[in-house]
Order: C-alpha cells, then sequence, then structure tokens
C-alpha cells in the first residue's frame, strides 16, 4: 500500500496544478439571452469542487480554474425550469467548447421561495461571495453565500459553496449540515450525498462515510461518483477487492471515465502484477486521452518499462 500511496501523491501532484476555463450563454426557447441566470458547476472529486457564476446582459458567462475532470453544469433562473449537463473539462490541448443553456418558461414560484433580490445585485453578490472564496477567506465567503441565500432562498445550490468553504476549514459538522439543507430542497441531490461521504472520511468517520455513500448507491439512479466514492472510501478502509468491485461499477457506468479505470491499475500495481498494470493503463489512455488520468497514467507506464 505504502507504494500505491506514494505513486498517487506524487503524480498528482505534477497533474494537479493545471486548471481550465469554460464559458457558455443562457437563453430562452425564443434565443433571447437571460440575463442574471446562475450556473454551478460540481466535481466532488475536484478541489475545488464547486464553482458558481451569473450572466451578463447578453445572456454569456464563463468560469475560471476548473481542473481537468468531468464537471456537472447548472443554470437556473427566476421564472425558468432548471437545465443541466456533463461535459470534460480539459487544461491542455483544444479549448472547451461552449456550454450552451436554453431554460424553459417555469409556473411562477411563491415570492417568499425566490425572494426579491434583482438580477443585477445577484450577479454581483454571487462575484463577491465567489471572489472570497478564491481568496481563501473562508468566514467571509461564508457569509457572503448565507446572505445570498436569506434573500433568494430558491438558490439553495449555493449550500454546495457553503459545505465547501466549510470542509476547507475543516469544520466538518458544519459541512454536513450545509449539504443536509440542500438535501432539504432536492432529496435526490447526489453531490450532496457524496459530499457527507467524503467530508465524513476527511472527519475520520470511516464507518458514517461509508453508510452515506452506500444508501446513495443503493437509490433509484446512483451515478459513477457515487460508486468511485464508495471504493474510495472501501480503499481507506484496506478493502482493496471491495473498492476494485466499486471502482468497476463506476466503469460499467461510463466506460470512457477513467479515473476508476487507473484506480483499478493502481491495484493491480500494488498486487505486483506488472504486466496487466501496463495493459489496464494503456485502457485509460486510450479511452481518456485528454483527462489528467491519462497523463498519470503515461508516466506510469514510461517508469514501469523502463
Amino acid at each position: 500500500m505504502v507504494f500505491l500511496a506514494a505513486m498517487t501523491i506524487a503524480l498528482a501532484g505534477r497533474a494537479g496544478a493545471q486548471t481550465g476555463r469554460v464559458g457558455g450563454t443562457v437563453k430562452d426557447e425564443a434565443g433571447q439571452p437571460i440575463k442574471g441566470a446562475t450556473i454551478t458547476a460540481e466535481n466532488p472529486s475536484s478541489a475545488p469542487s464547486s464553482f458558481t457564476a451569473t450572466t451578463d446582459d447578453k445572456g454569456r458567462f464563463s468560469m475560471i480554474g476548473l481542473r481537468t475532470g468531468d464537471w456537472t453544469f447548472a443554470a437556473q433562473a427566476p421564472g425558468f425550469s432548471p437545465e443541466g449537463t456533463r461535459m470534460r473539462i480539459a487544461t491542455i490541448g483544444q479549448p472547451n467548447p461552449p456550454i450552451e443553456f436554453k431554460l424553459r418558461k417555469a409556473a411562477p414560484a411563491p415570492t417568499s421561495a425566490l425572494g426579491t433580490i434583482a438580477a443585477k445585485d445577484l450577479q454581483q453578490e454571487l462575484a463577491n461571495a465567489d471572489l472570497l472564496y478564491n481568496q481563501q477567506n473562508w468566514d467571509a465567503a461564508i457569509g457572503a453565500y448565507r446572505a445570498i441565500l436569506a434573500k433568494a432562498p430558491a438558490l439553495s445550490v449555493i449550500n454546495l459553496q457553503i459545505a465547501a468553504a466549510y470542509r476547507n476549514k475543516k469544520d466538518y459538522d458544519n459541512a454536513i449540515a450545509a449539504y443536509n439543507e440542500l438535501l432539504k430542497t432536492d432529496p435526490n441531490s447526489d453531490k450532496a450525498k457524496i459530499g457527507i461521504g467524503m467530508t465524513n472520511l476527511e472527519k475520520g468517520d470511516i464507518g458514517a462515510a461509508e453508510q452515506a455513500l452506500t444508501k446513495a448507491a443503493e437509490g433509484i439512479s446512483p451515478t459513477r461518483e457515487v460508486f468511485y466514492n464508495l471504493g474510495e472510501v472501501k480503499f481507506a478502509k484496506g478493502q482493496v477487492d471491495e473498492a476494485s468491485k466499486w471502482y468497476e461499477k463506476a466503469v460499467q457506468t461510463d466506460p470512457s471515465w477513467g479515473k476508476p479505470l487507473l484506480k483499478l491499475a493502481l491495484v493491480q500495481l500494488n498486487k505486483g502484477d506488472k504486466e496487466a498494470t501496463i495493459k489496464s493503463l494503456e485502457k485509460v489512455v486510450a479511452v481518456d486521452p485528454t483527462s489528467q488520468e491519462a497523463a498519470q497514467a503515461k508516466s506510469l507506464i514510461d517508469q514501469l518499462k523502463k
């Protein structure tokens, strides 16, 4: 296990420094730009794991600092039904393609839920809160995000940012509380469920982490991230074979995702099966060539072939 941990940390240190940029537009069904729409980006396996942006008067938005990997993007605006999409963010090679959201009109929500905050004010307040977060001024960022929620309770997804700030402070109980706040309005949020599981793991409560992620995995439509992170918990417990089963389930859910494939290769490496490891690493490169995992796999292949 020592070799595996050391190799993983060393590779992650080299590849993790790269960040990417993505932008796009939010428009209504008639093709008109929506000003002040909120866009969130989530990747529980990244650090930071979430970003928030708002659109300008032409419906445009931009995010900078996303690490290589698969991100879930969601757009929402008062009076419209939210829309989501997934995209792999690359930090090298070709620019990331723009994301184009088209929101449909929705039945108006109660004023008490949406609040009365103006779109331009919301845009500025979110930008200020994000700036504080990116400056690692965690307490001020939390306060800013909570102030926005008080004015616009419908933006409950902001609890993900609040939870992330608490996790960076190592204030794990309040992070879990923030995730639970989101689950009150979105009981099916895998991001919140995974967040609870991984926060418990960071807290050192492996049993609670395993319980939270197992419950998520047994849900109606668990995502690949649920399976992968449950594998991470099993691995942390030293249950390598059990971890492999969950990594494999993540691969079955998305055969083109390099992250669990790389972990399966590292498990083989730790068992001393050099040839099988190289074949598995080559598969990572083949199915997910522009990913951070592919870069790590190439580096390992070069070392193993020396």
